[in-house]
């Protein structure tokens, strides 16, 4: 693009843009890459260009232009951070060095240096949020030129790219780059999956299309008689967003409906709810399909109603109903905010950013590299839910947290001396999994402390943090305990005809003992897979091989008898802790003695469990009189 296309851009939409800066800007990158290229044989300046024109399309300050021009030029090319400091001050400068690719250290393992990494940006992030911006750019122009590179690393870079920078993308918010994300990352993990998908989307795309301009005709007519200003559109869903809906749901391609959404933009808050009442009148609504982040908004800021509706052909359709300025937070997120600077939405800012001063402070506490970076792909968890304290306060959590989650979201003290739960004013186990709408109260005791047992089923990396750090414990240790309970599945199973090495399917990663079945590979070898796998729709069905399990034996059996108090629910509390630690039940007993109740269970320790770790855990169970193993 040349030099006036680039300045014309951005002046469409910020006429009090800094061109003389951005020109300098523009010019010295280009320079100081001159002669450099890139895998694919391109100048090495048409990568900064296109990070920087993302930005533009995000309507980027003028800084972050310049910034976003000039990141590569102190790594790749003789201009020193001082010299950028000199030329354009140090608000410029401080964004270039924040986001200038880290200085390889020699670390004696790989995940140390992408800890440290990751660390560096996120101290840069905390300080300027556009450090952030600037790098997800960066990356996202980085995955639409991936063909260049060798297939090895375009599976790292992809990777990466899918458990961090995507969920990033999300936590901030930029809608538009994290689908994008997430899409080009699906292309080269599972090249199959997304053939599979685009053929699937594109087969009926005329149809969908005509029916989707069809009803937003009707919608713009109905809101126009009724006298609401709004802008309606339809949007395509990003085929990663299809792909997780098939793998949570277990559902095939063609039992999906919804691939289009419709978008209804309007004026002011009260249009919005006038627009759903509209949408709810002319099509019949599916229960349980409509969300008010309006009213709550998520964690990122992001507000909008969701409904969805069945059309008149039977069609399922989903509405997202919001105004002019969520819809730009929406899609930006916290690249918005320079637009509200000096608005209520202003003073929001830093609350949407906590997270990554709430993860720094997580960085100190971590005792290896390892750590962080499981706390950190558990922060950015995508899917979310709210639910509420007594009081009314809103509580962001990611799906199936659990009261424990909640108790450490509210406040350290609360999680560390938890010791009863109520959910919706019912007394609940601590591992029960919470709803979106349902409203928690946790009773404390100063006597109570965190178990460990509580880390099998903690679904957010504060509460994980903070138990580890009152336990003492280390996460690599523990890891390391793990995987020496590990079973191998490949020496479990039985192949119906043809022999040939067998891996286990990462996708759907089935465990011991679940429904499975088996495909060969272009490498004459056998995957296994889960038989509710969404990939195996994608599979040639005649290279599906059976596989049985062998038969279950060859592990010690425990017995143990407890005394309960007999309490509704008791016993229930009980087989989910065995079920925590993936042991086989084969018998169990009950017998009342006045007010409790004698179970003998006998347990099959797979996987490596001991006894005593079980015995230990039962002992801390607040209806657990006496426990003991029976030895035979």
């Amino acid at each position: 693009m040349r030099q006036s296309e680039f300045i014309k851009e951005i002046l469409a939409y910020n006429v009090k843009a800094n061109i003389a800066m951005i020109r300098k800007a523009y010019v010295l990158a280009e320079k100081a890459h001159k002669g450099q290229k890139r895998e694919g044989g391109e100048e090495y300046f048409s990568h900064p260009l296109g990070a920087a024109q993302i930005l533009i399309e995000l309507k980027a300050d003028s800084a972050t232009i310049c910034a976003a021009l000039l990141h590569d030029v102190v790594e790749d090319t003789d201009v020193s951070i001082e010299k950028i400091k000199s030329l354009f001050g140090d608000e410029i400068a401080s964004l270039v060095e924040g986001v200038t690719k880290i200085e390889k250290i020699h670390f004696k393992r790989k995940e140390d240096y992408t800890s440290e990494n990751l660390r560096k940006i996120l101290l840069a992030t905390a300080k300027d949020i556009r450090v952030m911006l600037i790098k997800l750019a960066d990356r996202l122009h980085n995955m639409r030129t991936l063909k260049a590179l060798r297939s090895d690393k375009q599976q790292r870079v992809a990777r990466e790219t899918l458990e961090i920078y995507a969920p990033i993308a999300h936590k901030l918010g930029v809608w538009r780059i994290k689908g994008e994300l997430e899409d080009l990352s699906l292309r080269y993990l599972e090249p199959d999956v997304y053939r599979f998908l685009a053929s699937k989307i594109a087969g009926k795309r005329t149809e969908r299309e005509n029916h989707t301009t069809e009803i937003t005709k009707t919608i713009k007519r109905k809101l126009k008689e009724k006298g609401v200003v709004a802008a309606v559109f339809g949007r395509a869903k990003y085929f990663y967003s299809i792909y997780k809906k098939m793998k949570k749901k277990n559902i095939a391609f063609n039992e999906i409906y919804d691939l289009i959404a419709i978008r209804i933009i309007t004026k002011t808050i009260p249009d919005c709810y006038s627009a759903l009442g509209l949408i709810h009148d002319s099509f019949k609504p599916i229960p349980h399909r409509f969300k008010d982040y309006i009213s709550v908004p998520k964690s990122n800021g992001y507000q909008s109603l969701h409904t969805s509706v069945i059309t008149d052909k039977g069609k399922i359709l989903e509405f997202q109903i919001r105004t002019e300025e969520m819809h730009y937070v929406a899609e930006d997120g916290v690249a918005a905010h320079w637009r509200y600077q000096g608005t209520e939405r202003d003073k929001m800012f830093d609350k949407k950013i906590s997270w990554l001063k709430q993860l720094l402070e997580w960085r100190t506490f971590a005792s290896s590299s390892s750590e962080f970076i499981e706390t950190l792909k558990m922060d950015l968890f995508v899917d979310e839910m709210v639910v509420f304290t007594p009081k009314g306060d809103p509580i962001s959590l990611p799906y199936e947290a659990t009261p424990v989650d909640f108790a450490y979201m509210v406040h350290t003290n609360i999680g560390n001396h938890c010791s009863k739960a109520l959910i919706n004013n019912k007394i609940a186990p601590m591992e029960s999994k919470l709803e979106s709408g349902d409203i928690i109260e946790i009773m404390t005791n100063k006597n109570a402390k965190p178990s460990r047992h509580w880390l099998k089923f903690v679904k957010t990396s504060k509460a994980r943090s903070k138990i580890k750090s009152f336990l003492g414990m280390d996460i690599d240790q523990e890891k390391k305990s793990e995987k020496s309970k590990q079973v191998d599945i490949s020496k479990c199973v039985q192949i119906v005809g043809k022999k040939a090495p067998i891996k286990v399917s990462k996708c759907c990663n089935p465990q011991l003992f679940d429904p499975i079945v088996g495909f060969y590979t272009k490498d004459k070898k056998i995957t296994l897979h889960k038989k509710s796998c969404p990939n195996i729709h994608t599979l040639e069905k005649n290279k599906e091989v059976p596989i049985l399990w062998i038969e279950k034996r060859g592990f010690p059996v425990a017995k143990l008898r407890l005394t309960l108090e007999d309490k509704v629910g008791a016993l229930a509390r009980v087989l989910n802790l065995f079920a925590s630690y993936k042991v086989n039940i084969r018998g169990v007993t009950t017998k009342p003695k006045k007010e409790h109740v004698v179970t003998t269970i006998s347990v099959e320790l797979t996987g490596g469990v001991k006894v005593d770790e079980i015995l230990s855990e039962l002992k801390k169970l607040d209806i657990i009189v006496a426990v003991e193993e029976v030895k035979s």
